[in-house]
This record gives structure tokens, C-alpha cells and sequence, in this order.
């Protein structure tokens, strides 16, 4: 694979149409996002779009388990918490909700402040559901996509107080008919850091949540998104559908999207990596002392090779990355390692897994690419239409 800017990948996206049915380094300036440390505790900032239910409003936990959420309900075509011009509550299966409407044209919101199933291993978590205009919960199943880092998915947040906006990329997405109408789950972490790694940044460093964020994603949310927003294999089924399941992050949640999709191929069929860490365990991006080797060495390969090697199983990927390198440490050194390893991976996934190019990976080197949430929505729609495309 080339190490150059790609140029063939955006055209026959633009073509392709979907069928319906770290805690950062004290160098870095305030543009730097993605690898800063980030806390359920920091919320959105108060603009047009903003997320009104921050206000610190305590949630009700229920001592649900993942197994009693399986049963399938008769279908209630009653609409769950429907958009309103005014905020209200609702709860939802013992779980306390918000219901928020803006007027965005991609939709409206349900945000639980303490997402808990009642596992004593997992954390509650804020959660933000966007639901599209006239979402029918016992029409076709809808799509479902997963995002890390889930307090800038919508609003600013984090360091740089930067936004995806990814309900703008759906509003485009939907005007030129290019992706049906989509559920989005966006996770606000509790310790990014911890919540995202397989392995520590640099020594000391909090490490190695990710197996337990996979379970609490896999096993608690998404039936539970499944039973109630119509996301699984039928109304009120939470049974999941790969094909049209994904889960993207970036930076460090680039890299516990592809861990986590590699782990559970049994959910997720799509996984969206933007500047992922692919570094992490291996460089000393934080200083310290660092194995360093190759990837195809690395523990976070071996604990995939299985799943990576089955073209049955293993996920369609998107994988990117920028090469500004001005502007601080977010660029000068983040976005830098992000590249070296993106450009190894992609060729690792070729060579080694035989991935091709166009059907099961995605990538693209973007010459003005910055490690922050500016970049990464710019490259959210092309990365939805490769993720979702036939």
C-alpha cells in the first residue's frame, strides 16, 4: 500500500448508496481533544444545540440483568418519549430519561445521566440517544451506531471544546439519500484512559478497562437499545445484527472501537477508527519505556489474529488519520503516531489478513487532517457511507 494521500477511495464512495431497510501531554494547545483525558463529569457547553440535561439530575438504577431484557415484548407502536418542544422525563425499563428536542432535522434525544443495568462490574455511564424524525418502534429495524467519546458527539466537549456534530453528518447524509435513518448511542466515558486502553499509554499510566467497557457496551446497552428504540433483529428483539451495527471513536476511542467490534464480531459488523492509538503499549508517545516492535507482534493483534483472519466474522473497517503537524502536541506528536501506525495497520490488515481495499477496508490520509473533533466530523460522512454502503 502506498504511503500517499488517497484518492481513489472518495470517488466511488460518493458514488455508493446505501439500501434502506490520554491525558494529554502539558504541551499541547487547547485544539488537542482526542487523547485528553475526558470525564463524565465535563459536559457540553451551552449553544443553539445544546444538551440540556446537565443540570445534575440524579437517575434511577435498576437491578435489571442482561439476560431478562432478552425477552421480546409485543410491539407497543405507542412512540417512547416523543419530541417535544419542552424537556421532559421519562422512564424507560427502571432507567430515568430525558427527552430533549432542539429541532435538529437528524432528530431528537433521550439521555440517561446514569445509564445501569445492575451489573456490580460496570459503571454507570451518561448516555446520549438520538433518535431520527418519525421513529417507529415496530416498522424495520434500525441501524444502530456506537460512538466513544460520547460527550463530544453531539455538542462541544473535552479539552478544545470541539464537536463531531454528527447529527449534521445525518442531516446530510439523509438529504442526499445516501444512509437510512440511523439510532445513534453516543457513551460519555468516566476514564477514557482506563476505559479504552489494552495497555498502559506509558508506565503507571490507568490501564486495561477495555475488555469490561466491551461487555458493558455488548451485554448491557445494546439490548437494552435493541428491546426499546427497535435496533435489534425485530421490534423489541434484542438479538443484534452485525451488519448494521457499528461503534467509531477516535484517538483512543479509535482504538476501542476496533478492539471492541474484533472482540464481539457476534454485535458489531462495522467499526469507524479515526486517528486511532494503534501506538498504545508500544511507543512512547508519553515518554517512558516502551516495547515499540512491530504491530503484527503486538498484544492487540494476537488477541484478534482469529476473528481478523475470517472474512465472515471480521469487521468492515474505517480507518484514518491527518498530516498536519503544526499547531502542538496533539498534531506534532499524537497525530503523528496515529499515522505511522495507521499506515502499518492497513498494510498488516492486506498482507497478513488479506482485507481488501474498498469491500472490507477503508482508509483515507488526509493532507489536512488535525487530531481534533473538526477533523473527525469532516471525515464522519464518507466514513459512514463506506461503513454502511451495500
Amino acid at each position: 500500500m502506498p504511503r500517499t494521500t488517497l484518492t481513489l477511495l472518495l470517488a466511488p464512495l460518493a458514488a455508493c448508496g446505501l439500501a434502506p431497510g490520554e491525558a494529554s501531554d502539558p504541551a499541547a494547545t487547547a485544539g488537542s481533544t482526542g487523547e485528553a483525558t475526558q470525564s463524565a463529569s465535563a459536559h457540553p457547553t451551552t449553544t443553539a444545540d445544546h444538551d440540556p440535561t446537565t443540570t445534575g439530575h440524579e437517575s434511577t438504577s435498576h437491578a435489571t440483568t442482561a439476560q431478562e431484557t432478552t425477552a421480546a415484548p409485543a410491539c407497543d407502536p405507542t412512540p417512547l418519549g416523543p419530541a417535544a418542544a419542552d424537556p421532559y422525563s421519562l422512564m424507560v425499563d427502571g432507567q430515568l430519561a430525558w427527552s430533549h428536542d432542539s429541532g435538529h432535522p437528524a432528530g431528537w434525544f433521550h439521555t440517561y445521566d446514569a445509564f445501569d443495568r445492575g451489573a456490580p462490574e460496570h459503571s454507570p455511564h451518561k448516555i446520549h440517544v438520538l433518535l431520527p424524525r418519525g421513529h417507529d418502534p415496530c416498522g424495520a429495524p434500525y441501524p444502530l451506531i456506537v460512538m466513544n467519546d460520547g460527550d463530544t458527539s453531539f455538542w462541544p466537549g473535552g479539552a478544545g471544546n470541539k464537536t463531531w456534530d454528527a447529527a449534521g453528518a445525518l442531516a446530510q447524509l439523509y438529504d442526499e439519500g445516501a444512509l437510512p435513518p440511523v439510532v445513534v448511542v453516543a457513551i460519555v466515558p468516566n476514564d477514557r484512559e482506563y476505559e479504552y486502553s489494552h495497555a498502559p499509554a506509558k508506565p503507571g499510566a490507568p490501564c486495561c478497562g477495555v475488555e469490561s467497557y466491551t461487555s458493558y457496551v455488548a451485554d448491557q446497552v445494546l439490548p437494552f437499545i435493541a428491546t426499546h428504540y427497535n435496533t435489534g433483529a425485530a421490534p423489541g428483539d434484542p438479538t443484534p445484527v452485525p451488519a448494521r451495527t457499528a461503534i467509531i471513536g477516535s484517538s483512543r476511542g479509535g482504538l476501542a472501537a476496533f478492539y471492541v467490534a474484533n472482540s464481539r464480531p457476534d454485535v458489531f459488523g462495522r467499526a469507524g477508527c479515526l486517528s486511532p492509538s494503534f501506538w498504545v503499549g508500544l511507543d512512547p508517545v508519553y515518554g517512558g519505556e516502551l516495547p515499540g516492535g512491530p504491530l503484527a507482534d503486538a498484544p492487540l493483534i494476537a488477541a484478534h489474529a482469529d476473528v481478523l483472519a475470517d472474512p465472515t466474522r471480521r469487521p468492515r473497517l474505517w480507518i484514518d488519520w491527518g498530516l498536519v503537524r503544526t499547531g502542538g502536541f496533539h498534531n506534532e506528536v499524537i497525530e503523528a503516531a496515529a499515522t505511522e501506525r495507521g499506515r502499518e495497520m492497513v498494510e498488516l490488515l492486506q498482507a497478513t489478513f488479506v482485507f481488501k481495499v474498498g469491500q472490507d477496508l477503508h482508509w483515507y490520509e488526509d493532507p489536512l487532517g488535525e487530531h481534533d473533533e473538526v477533523t473527525w466530523a469532516r471525515h464522519l460522512p464518507e466514513a459512514l457511507r463506506a461503513l454502511f454502503a451495500p
